[in-house]
């Protein structure tokens, strides 16, 4: 049977990647697959969701069609509920696989989902490396982000010693 509501429950655990926790803990968070496993799922129709920053994948790539979602905001995102819902998941037996960089930031995320009554959840052993390493689908990583200057350097002389704002260089985006 179906169910269409996400119950709310005070005690859902934080999808906070788990830095404390070793790589076993952290992959027993709730059932965890190969890339391989991932892969034949997504194919047969669950929601691949990649959970990791955006600095994250403009690093290490992307994964065609995955949803990306912040891990912080996972009431928002697959609240079923709500026209405003992010991630194209339409019931709590919708199944799910959910990747990261690693085990420590999947984890929480799955273990949250599945508190929120979400039954078929998985998460990627070895994350995006794992996903990559394997040969399936991938996205080049884009320029990785330019850190932001600092005020001091924001604004120090140009080359004919007036005060600038730094070199600015076309499509390059700056780190928040």
């Amino acid at each position: 049977m179906t169910t269409h509501t996400t119950p709310s429950t005070p005690s859902t655990p934080s999808p906070a990647p788990a830095v404390d926790l070793s790589l076993d803990e952290a992959g027993a968070l709730a059932p965890l697959v190969t890339a391989q496993a991932a892969a034949v799922r997504v194919q047969a129709g669950a929601v691949l969701v990649d959970v990791r920053s955006e600095a994250g994948r403009a690093a290490t790539g992307s994964i065609p069609g995955a949803t990306v979602t912040d891990r912080y905001a996972l009431d928002e995102a697959f609240d079923l509920t709500s026209a405003a819902r992010q991630v194209p998941v339409l019931a709590l037996d919708t199944p799910i696989v959910v990747v990261c960089g690693s085990v420590r930031g999947s984890g929480p995320v799955a273990a949250a989902l599945r508190a929120r009554g979400f039954t078929d959840v998985v998460h990627v052993e070895g994350g995006f490396g794992a996903w990559d390493e394997a040969g399936l689908p991938t996205l080049p990583p884009a320029q990785a982000p330019v850190p932001a200057q600092a005020p001091a350097q924001a604004l120090a002389p140009t080359a004919d010693g007036a005060a600038g704002a730094g070199p600015e260089v076309a499509g390059e985006r700056r780190a928040r």
